[in-house]
C-alpha cells in the first residue's frame, strides 16, 4: 500500500499557471467592469486551470458522504450514542437527510460510503458503497486510532472513489461525512498539524452541553499526549493514523485522488477540512484543486482557516456535515462555469469598453 500511495502522489502536480493569463483575459473581456463578479471570477479561473485551459465544465457533480465510527465516543465526547452513525447511513439511503435534499436540489449524484461503521454489512443499496476498513477506530485518547496499514487502506479507498467518479465523467466532487464523535479526532488533527491549543478549538460538535466541553478538551489533550511520538515524527500519514478516523482518512484520499484526476473538490465543513488539511500535509499541491465550501459554525473553525490562509466561500452558520455545505457551493461552481462560457464579450455584444 505504501508503494501504491507513492505512485498516486507522484501523479499529483500543481495546475499549469502558464494558462492563467489567457483565462483572466477572457474573464476581463466579458461585459462587466473588471473583477465585478468577485470570487465567482476567481472560481471560474480555478476551474479553467484545473481543466487544462478548456472552457470549464461543472457537470457531472458527485458528493461522497463517508461514514465511520470512533472509539473515542466511549469518553462521552458526544451527546449521541454511537449507533446513530449507522442509523443515519440508513436515513441517507432512504433519502431522508439534509444532504439528500441539497444534492438533489443542486443536481449532484450522492453516494454513501461505509468506511468504518460499527456492526456488520448493510443491506445492498445502489447508492451505498460498502468498503469497511474496520468496525470503528480504537480510542485515540489511549493510543493510535488506526494502524498505519488501516490508514493507508482508507486513503486508497478515497482515491478509488475519485477514480470511480472520474471514469464516470464527474468533473466536480463534494466531500461529506457521518460519524458520531468525529469533531474530536478532527480537533486533534488541527492541534497536531497546526500547533493550535485544543482549548481554543474544541466545540460542541453535535450539541454537547457547554459544561461538558472542558472534559472533551481534556480528552483531546490526552490523545495528543498518548500519540506524541507519531506527532513528533512529522509524518502526516502517521499523524492521521494516530488521531483520525476511517471517514476522515477516506476523504483525505478522495481529495488526493481528485487532485490526481484534475477534478475540483468542494470541501465541506469542520470534519472535511480536517481531511483537507491531512491531504495537504501529504501533498501540498492539492490546494490548487480544492475550495472550502463554507465556514463551519464550530467555534474553533475561524482559527483553523486563519492558520490555513484559505477563505471559505459561504457563511451560512452550518454545522451539520454530511456534505451539505459542499452541495451548496456546487451552485457557485456551476454559476462560475456558466459565467465564463455564456456571458458575451464586449466585441460580441457591441458594447463599448471602458476608456
Amino acid at each position: 500500500m505504501e508503494t501504491a500511495l507513492k505512485r498516486i502522489l507522484d501523479g499529483i502536480a500543481p495546475v499549469d499557471r502558464t494558462r492563467e493569463a489567457d483565462g483572466q483575459a477572457h474573464l476581463d473581456n466579458l461585459t462587466k467592469p473588471v473583477g465585478s463578479l468577485g470570487r465567482l471570477e476567481s472560481l471560474a479561473l480555478q476551474l479553467y486551470l484545473i481543466q487544462g485551459g478548456q472552457p470549464p465544465e461543472a457537470d457531472p457533480m458527485r458528493v461522497y458522504t463517508v461514514a465511520g465510527d470512533h472509539g473515542v465516543n466511549a469518553e462521552g465526547v458526544s451527546p449521541y450514542p454511537q449507533e446513530v452513525t449507522r442509523q443515519m447511513v440508513l436515513n441517507f439511503l432512504a433519502d431522508g437527510a439534509g444532504i439528500n435534499v441539497l444534492a438533489k436540489t443542486v443536481g449532484a449524484e450522492l453516494f454513501v460510503v461505509d468506511a468504518g461503521c460499527c456492526g456488520g454489512a448493510f443491506d445492498d443499496h445502489p447508492a451505498l458503497i460498502q468498503a469497511k476498513v474496520a468496525p470503528g477506530t480504537a480510542n485515540l485518547a489511549e493510543g493510535p486510532a488506526m494502524t498505519r496499514e488501516q490508514c493507508l487502506q482508507a486513503l486508497l479507498l478515497g482515491v478509488s472513489l475519485a477514480d470511480r467518479a472520474h471514469s464516470d465523467g464527474v468533473r466536480v466532487l463534494g466531500t461529506g461525512d457521518m460519524g458520531i464523535s468525529n469533531t474530536t479526532p478532527s480537533t486533534a488533527l488541527y492541534s497536531a498539524f497546526l500547533g493550535l491549543d485544543p482549548a481554543g478549538l474544541t466545540g460542541p460538535g453535535a450539541g454537547l452541553a457547554p459544561k461538558v466541553i472542558p472534559a472533551k478538551t481534556a480528552v483531546i489533550r490526552r490523545g495528543l499526549e498518548a500519540n506524541g511520538e507519531a506527532i513528533r515524527s512529522g509524518d502526516p500519514v502517521e499523524i492521521l493514523a494516530a488521531l483520525g478516523g476511517f471517514e476522515i482518512a477516506t476523504l483525505a484520499g478522495l481529495i488526493l485522488g481528485g487532485a490526481k484526476n484534475h477534478q475540483l473538490v468542494c470541501v465541506d465543513g469542520f470534519i472535511s477540512t480536517a481531511a483537507y488539511l491531512s491531504a495537504w500535509k501529504i501533498h501540498p499541491a492539492v490546494k490548487d484543486y480544492c475550495l472550502l465550501s463554507h465556514a463551519s459554525a464550530e467555534p474553533g473553525y475561524s482559527a483553523v482557516i486563519k492558520a490555513l490562509g484559505v477563505e471559505p466561500y459561504l457563511q451560512l452558520g452550518f454545522r451539520l456535515g454530511e456534505g451539505t455545505g459542499a452541495a451548496c457551493a456546487m451552485f457557485l461552481v456551476r454559476s462560475a462555469a456558466n459565467i465564463f462560457n455564456q456571458m458575451a464579450t464586449f466585441a460580441s455584444a457591441g458594447v463599448s469598453e471602458s476608456r
